[in-house]
């Protein structure tokens, strides 16, 4: 018997706190503090926002604009953030820490909210980024690797130097660069690719998707013949891997300070090559 079941059954077992309210006008809110419900009254009067947008003021982000049914604090989508990128925290692990947060005895019978988590997240990590780069208030749309920074600390006529154009060619104006790669970052084939939607598709470091795949199209790729008995990375790159949308990651990089350049970051079809 699941769990959903078990719930069916015995819903006395069940904790108050737990226990969503009878009536339909309530949201699940999702916050570092637990799942908690909670009865809300929309503004219907004439000249109102919208009820997205009245949550929005209220500084809770809905999961979907079509069926409002759950929310998420500011807060604790920014600190999803932070424990996902210093921590390494996944999206499964950190939904079930506010789970026992929300019940340590019963944490199962806490609302699965983990896959409107994650849709969620990548909404705000976009959000932040217009908003940072400042697209706040601007109609037009991001250029490629318009949503990241490049390093501060080398030289950028316009930005953080004005040298003259006979300037331009010193050797302190130069900036050097390194090329390197992950081939260990495998990526399977998605079950449904037409469903996927790219949220920052060449606006950051990565390439845009489009144009990178009709670059693969169009170059010939032969395979490489090694002179050295049984070398592995050819025989790596050589291997087919039909299982496999992708084998690795790569990239270019600041050689003074390790920071990666907008809209150079490319995924690898093949091994180590």
């Amino acid at each position: 018997m699941d769990d959903q079941e078990w719930i069916d059954e015995d819903q006395e077992c069940i904790p108050p706190h737990l226990r969503p309210p009878s009536h339909s006008d309530y949201l699940t809110i999702v916050d570092v503090t637990g799942v908690h419900f909670i009865t809300v009254n929309y503004c219907h009067c004439p000249g109102s926002l919208p009820v997205h947008q009245q949550l929005l003021r209220g500084r809770l982000f809905p999961a979907t604009l079509q069926r409002l049914s759950t929310a998420f604090t500011f807060h604790v989508l920014d600190d999803f953030i932070r424990d996902n990128l210093e921590c390494g925290t996944s999206g499964s692990n950190y939904f079930s820490k506010l789970r026992w947060i929300t019940s340590n005895v019963f944490p199962h019978l806490v609302p699965d909210r983990y896959r409107e988590l994650l849709r969620v997240a990548w909404k705000w990590r976009l959000l932040k980024l217009l908003k940072w780069n400042g697209f706040r208030h601007r109609s037009c749309t991001p250029q490629k690797g318009e949503l990241v920074l490049f390093c501060p600390a080398c030289p950028q006529p316009g930005v953080n130097c004005n040298p003259s154009q006979n300037e331009l060619s010193e050797p302190k104006y130069s900036r050097t660069f390194i090329m390197d790669g992950n081939f260990k970052a495998e990526h399977m084939h998605e079950k449904c690719p037409d469903n996927q939607i790219w949220l920052m598709d060449g606006h950051g470091y990565m390439v845009t998707r489009s144009e990178y795949q009709a670059y693969l199209k169009g170059t010939h790729h032969a395979h490489e013949r090694s002179t050295c008995n049984n070398h592995r990375a050819v025989n790596q790159a050589n291997t087919s891997r039909g299982k496999l949308e992708l084998t690795g990651i790569g990239g270019t990089a600041c050689a003074r300070h390790g920071c990666f350049v907008p809209h150079s970051v490319v995924d690898f079809q093949k091994g180590e090559w």
